[in-house]
């Protein structure tokens, strides 16, 4: 009896060592997990559609060297990305444009923080169907204003002009209206309006006769299966024209903040502007600022 009663105090003793050890070992690793969780962060970049491949590039090359950082890319326009940062709902605002072409307010302008990121080279493009491969800055005017309405005025064949336009709020359109327009009042109505670089891309596969003019990042040799670059006063619109200052169909790319921000969303943009994202800069089609003299 007595040592039954030791062999089953002795097997007490064991099944509690065990599930202490279980319990332990369950708290070390909800400690870890909690830890990782903690040490998780999440950046929201939303703005410049332009733009937006790079950064979708950058962000998953970022995460290789920080897997606990999240960063979350959406386009919408250099306005949106620009009044939602100013808002707090975005860490970054992405632009083609200063700000103070978006934000009017100077007190919120006054908080918002520069990053220079890169230049970008902008084309007027044209459907496939489109027999001319060259149009003076005035002629392009006159097309978006209306007053040249049939390719057979520019040289062309007899067939309608399609205009494909950009939103208001993007910073594209806005590079447009500076370096094109000058300063000259496009007709609104004309034409139909994309709110993407991508969806001007699609519309100019499936639109006869259709004019429009996108980044050239997005204009890659597949897609220059589907859609025709347009020189502007003889002037072929490429990285070394605009670098040489032949082609002044260009801005610099932002990435703008409230204030420093957020520790990782610095970290985030440094790693975008600096040395060793470069090669990706000029690999997708975009110009380093320090190309940029």
């Amino acid at each position: 009896m007595k040592n039954s009663f030791t062999k089953i105090i002795s097997l007490l003793i064991a099944s509690t060592l065990i599930i202490g050890t279980f319990v332990g070992c369950g708290s070390s690793e909800t400690t870890k997990a909690q830890k990782e969780n903690n040490n998780a962060q999440t950046i929201t970049a939303i703005g410049s559609s332009a733009l937006q491949p790079l950064v979708e590039e950058t962000a998953k090359n970022f995460k290789i060297k920080n897997p606990q950082v999240t960063i979350n890319v959406q386009g919408g326009g250099s306005g949106a990305g620009i009044n939602q940062v100013s808002e707090g709902t975005a860490d970054i605002g992405n632009s083609d444009v200063l700000a103070e072409k978006k934000l009017k307010d100077k007190t919120k302008l006054a908080e918002l923080i520069d990053n220079k990121v890169c230049g970008i080279g902008f084309a007027m493009v044209v459907s496939k169907d489109v027999k001319v491969n060259s149009l003076t800055k005035e002629q392009i005017q006159k097309i978006f204003i209306g007053e040249i309405t049939n390719w057979k005025q520019v040289g062309g064949e007899d067939k309608e002009i399609s205009v494909i336009n950009r939103s208001s709020s993007s910073g594209t359109r806005a590079a447009f209206l500076d370096k094109i327009m000058e300063g000259k009042k496009e007709q609104e109505s004309l034409g139909i309006t994309q709110d993407s670089s991508g969806a001007v891309k699609t519309a100019l596969q499936s639109t006869k006769g259709a004019i429009s003019y996108l980044a050239l990042p997005y204009i890659t040799e597949e897609v220059k299966k589907d859609i025709n670059l347009l020189k502007i006063d003889k002037v072929e619109p490429t990285i070394e024209n605009i670098i040489e200052h032949k082609y002044d169909f260009w801005s610099y790319e932002h990435m703008y903040t409230k204030g420093e921000g957020k520790r990782v969303v610095k970290d985030f943009i440094d790693y975008t502007i600096g040395e060793e994202n470069s090669s990706t800069i000029e690999k997708m089609g975009y110009i380093p600022v320090k190309n940029l003299k």
